[in-house]
């Protein structure tokens, strides 16, 4: 591609891709495009001469404004910087680990998770990722998740929220079923009791996930097929909980809901 192309317009420039968004909110003045950048008008004017020749936007009555094909580029390439962006900010996580379980509806929604921030533990401290998911999860509204891990503190933490009437949905693999049912039947016995929870199982997902109204976090294997006990994906974000809470109604929808032991 040239590198006077429109695509090179917009990539090989920061300032030129802002202009375009900042132009997508509303049409402004050459004042007030000095003003939110904070830069005098010779740094500024080169910039938007480029993108008028370019079609991206046009200057009317002292006001610049996209054009037609300002405006559809604005559309359709944020979300293609947003999908970058997310797998760039998380570049070692996305890389590492087994995507398998994440349908594709939702790994083509990835953009969505830019705000995520993975929590990594060290040796010595492997759990520490779930101080957060603790501190977060007990002053939540409701709760949903999934689990193909089993960690012996988690059944009586969703007794606890299920006791607090707190709504709670939880869905788990049949390994990590079979294990509650035959070591902690009371408690599930007792979870099951109330009608603001439920619980499901699934056939094998190499995944492990919860959404709150707070947060959203995520746990994945490594492609080799062990768990990562170290590095969470969390997210606090309204994108980031959505996107989450798709992914919960992807594996209920598919998943049988346990009335009894």
């Amino acid at each position: 591609m040239k590198s006077s192309g429109l695509l090179s317009i917009l990539t090989f420039s920061d300032k030129r891709k802002d202009i375009l968004f900042l132009l997508q909110d509303s049409p402004r003045t050459l004042s007030d495009i000095k003003d939110y950048f904070d830069v005098k008008s010779p740094e500024i004017l080169p910039r938007l001469k480029e993108m008028e020749a370019a079609n991206l936007i046009t200057r009317q009555e002292g006001m610049y404004w996209l054009t037609s094909l300002g405006k559809v580029s604005a559309i359709h390439y944020k979300p293609f910087l947003d999908t970058l962006t997310a797998i760039e900010t998380n570049e070692d996580f996305w890389r590492d680990h087994d995507l398998s379980a994440i349908p594709d509806v939702l790994l083509n929604r990835i953009q969505e998770l830019k705000e995520c921030r993975v929590i990594r533990d060290e040796h010595e401290h492997i759990y520490d990722t779930h101080k957060t998911f603790l501190e977060n999860i007990l002053s939540s509204a409701h709760c949903i998740g999934f689990s193909s891990i089993f960690l012996p503190g988690h059944p009586s933490m969703f007794l606890e929220l299920a006791r607090s009437n707190i709504p709670i949905s939880i869905i788990a693999t049949p390994n990590v079923f079979f294990k509650l049912k035959s070591e902690y039947s009371i408690e599930i016995e007792e979870f099951l009791k109330f009608k603001h929870a439920s619980f499901h199982v699934y056939d094998n997902a190499k995944i492990a996930f919860m959404v709150t109204d707070r947060f959203f976090t995520l746990s994945l294997f490594f492609k080799n097929g062990t768990f990562d006990p170290r590095n969470d994906l969390i997210g606090f974000d309204s994108s980031s909980i959505k996107w989450g809470e798709d992914l919960f109604k992807y594996y209920k929808e598919n998943s049988v809901k346990i009335t009894n032991l």
